[in-house]
């Protein structure tokens, strides 16, 4: 008998997403190709290899699935959408900007979707650790480290103007609103009885498939060096591929605002990395920054954590 996995074991999933997420900067940098290209490939190929994965569960799940395309093309759309949005708007905005901007607006919309759609209150200890989440995140990357490369956590930016800032802040609210609709539509599958492999496998293998196009027109230069190859292969078989295997398990046992406000940690564990592996030193806001992240972790795990709402 298959046992579901319990809602500490999806805040510990999600928690290892955010860590396999944070990685992702420094694998991007080495790749030599443009923002739209890593996009694709990332989220393209670990969206198809998501729905491989899943062929049996997809089956069983097929009834279930059609009676709910809405969502899956939904869901659907905002992958493909997200990976183009989040990496443009930091090579455009610049790494801070794009950051805070992307990854802070998520559990926002998240937790409006949930409130507004789904009609459920979100509690106080989200309201908490969302408010010190987004704090510490912006923050931090603002802050950057002493070498004043800024957050890591993706491929290195240009300077910006100021018509480049408006429309990374816009590329970087796209990105926040997406990666909320594909969590709440893939969450919601799970709800009407789809299952998680088939929920996961529908909604990130279309926006596989609606990946592809792009890939096909801009990721040429991934062929152009081994180190683009690694590069690429690194990005979609770990962080995407495994990360969302790994967020899936979340998003079957907590909450949509809850798994988006706990992958904040993402720039916290690419700063990590910076000091650790690149040798770069954090600046005081920055270390203030990590403290908030990590006291908003907290405030997630020791409050409690109710399974998600079956219909």
């Amino acid at each position: 008998m298959r046992t579901t996995p319990s809602p500490r074991t999806g805040l510990l999933a999600v928690v290892v997403t955010a860590v396999l997420w944070g990685t992702t900067g420094t694998a991007a940098a080495a790749a030599s190709v443009g923002p739209l290209a890593i996009g694709a490939a990332a989220l393209g190929i670990g969206g198809l290899l998501q729905a491989a994965v899943a062929v049996g569960p997809l089956r069983r799940a097929r009834p279930v699935l059609r009676r709910h395309l809405g969502l899956v093309l939904l869901g659907g759309i905002a992958v493909a959408v997200y990976p183009l949005a989040f990496y443009s708007s930091m090579h455009t905005a610049g790494v801070a900007i794009g950051s805070v901007v992307s990854l802070a607006s998520a559990p926002l919309a998240s937790g409006v979707l949930e409130r507004v759609v789904d009609r459920r209150p979100l509690g106080r200890a989200w309201a908490a650790a969302a408010a010190l989440g987004v704090l510490g995140s912006t923050v931090l990357c603002l802050s950057g480290v002493d070498s004043g490369h800024g957050s890591t956590d993706a491929p290195v930016g240009t300077d910006p103007g100021s018509g480049g800032t408006v429309l990374g802040i816009l590329l970087g609210l796209v990105a926040g609103v997406t990666y909320a609709v594909y969590s709440w539509a893939a969450h919601r599958l799970m709800v009407v009885g789809a299952g998680r492999a088939a929920s996961m496998g529908a909604v990130f293998g279309t926006g596989g498939v609606l990946l592809l196009p792009v890939l096909l027109l801009s990721g040429g230069a991934f062929l152009t060096s081994w180190t683009n190859v690694l590069a690429g292969l690194y990005l979609a078989l770990v962080p995407m591929f495994l990360g969302y295997l790994l967020f899936g398990i979340g998003l079957a046992t907590i909450r949509p605002s809850t798994a988006t406000t706990v992958t904040l940690l993402e720039p916290a564990v690419a700063t990590v990395l910076a000091v650790v592996v690149v040798g770069e030193r954090l600046t005081a806001p920055g270390w203030a920054g990590l403290a908030c992240i990590g006291v908003a972790l907290v405030l997630l795990v020791v409050a409690p954590v109710a399974r998600p709402a079956r219909s």
